[in-house]
């Protein structure tokens, strides 16, 4: 038991929680704000507030030590992942399961804080949460997974402020949807030789030589939905102040992306957290 506690330890399932690459929190954290706002129409319940905010980072932690788990086999192929704790050896399978299995826990204890309907949308986030790292072996789609997953924090977020759901809602959840496929294909497209040499799937192979185009249309789509929700939420200016400055971010992606290179794509992948940050600035304005 002892080694548990070593600094040596805690750093590598530190590592497994991705707690020095918070990005991924916060695409999380992103779209479970438009919902409470929406929600809220701009005034959520604060300890609904804290709630999710710590709820995004403890599922998000507990989704990446999942995917570590069922990656362990492959990451040290990948130039990318060679030196993550598992397949460097700082960690076992074992620790990862348990690490996983308490997080996850913990998060549903914070659910167990909400309302009936949220605790009842919370077990279907958790199975996308740990379905989703094994997708990759069964279907060129892995990142419609990814976007359920990330995606399912705003029918939760609304439920436990309004507790109920509407139609305005399930946009939000399409938007998201659409908005994830398309970053997270940009993110595969970093991955795309190592993935063909080892046999993992994804959209940035499944879609070839028309990436760019489908990451653009899934783009426009995000875009034309978000429209909308401001159009039957009767939103001001701002909001569509916000979804011009997203429209000028998703070009400068395409420009990113347009030779295809590593790390300029890993860019325009992370460059999508100031997209999530425009929309909240754009609602939160709109409903002061």
């Amino acid at each position: 038991m002892i080694s548990y506690f070593t600094a040596t330890k805690r750093q590598a399932f530190l590592d497994l929680m991705r707690t020095d690459k918070p990005i991924g929190t916060l695409l999380l954290l992103w779209p479970t704000l438009w919902a409470l706002w929406v929600a809220a129409a701009g005034l959520p319940n604060l300890g609904t507030l804290f709630v999710f905010c710590i709820g995004v980072f403890v599922m998000r932690s507990a989704g990446c030590v999942i995917n570590d788990f069922a990656d362990r086999k492959l990451d040290g192929f990948v130039e990318r992942t060679k030196n993550r704790p598992l397949p460097s050896g700082r960690a076992t399978s074992k620790e990862a399961v348990i690490l996983f299995l308490t997080l996850a826990l913990f998060a549903f204890l914070l659910v167990l804080t909400q309302n009936t309907l949220t605790i009842q949308l919370s077990l279907i986030g958790l199975l996308l949460a740990f379905i989703y790292p094994f997708m990759k072996r069964f279907t060129n789609l892995p990142q419609v997974f990814l976007g359920l997953a990330f995606s399912w924090s705003i029918p939760m977020a609304y439920a436990a402020q309004a507790n109920q759901l509407d139609s305005v809602i399930w946009l939000l959840f399409i938007a998201n949807l659409t908005w994830t496929v398309a970053y997270d294909t940009m993110y595969g497209m970093v991955d795309k030789e190592d993935d063909l040499k080892i046999g993992v799937k994804s959209t940035a192979i499944l879609f070839g030589k028309l990436d760019k185009v489908i990451i653009a249309s899934l783009q426009l789509i995000t875009l034309g939905i978000l429209l909308s929700v401001g159009i039957l939420k009767e939103l001001n200016s701002f909001y569509y102040i916000a979804l011009v400055i997203v429209s000028g971010l998703f070009i400068h992606q395409q420009y990113s992306i347009r030779d295809r290179q590593r790390a300029n794509c890993f860019k325009a992948f992370l460059d999508n957290n100031y997209v999530g940050l425009i929309i909240f600035v754009g609602l939160f304005l709109a409903y002061l």
